[in-house]
């Protein structure tokens, strides 16, 4: 038998519809439609063109409902979440040269 954690999708896995998806963030459809809109999130799609949402675009939807309600208007949320995806991104790309040299 499977513990729970083995039956958790990995969360680059997109498998929440947008109706879970917007529930599991705390927010609507509409405002998930919007962010999607602004290219703040990307969803994956089914063959047949449903969005698919994965954890990691949970995360960002967490992230990017934070910044809102700072009171973040969805152009400088944007730019944020551009830096910090550079930022994330570069030190990945430091610590693998790191363990290279080692």
């Amino acid at each position: 038998m499977a513990t729970p954690h083995e039956s958790m999708p990995s969360p680059t896995h997109a498998v929440y519809a947008i109706s879970v998806a917007a529930e599991l963030a705390g927010i609507g459809v509409q405002t998930l439609r919007l962010y999607e809109q602004h290219g703040l999130v990307t969803p994956a799609r089914s063959a047949g063109g449903t969005r698919r949402y994965s954890g990691d675009d949970l995360t960002r939807l967490h992230r990017i409902t934070t910044l809102t309600g700072e009171g973040v208007n969805l152009t400088a949320v944007a730019r944020i979440l551009e830096l910090e995806d550079t930022v994330a991104r570069l030190r990945a790309e430091r610590d693998r040269l790191r363990a290279k040299s080692t």
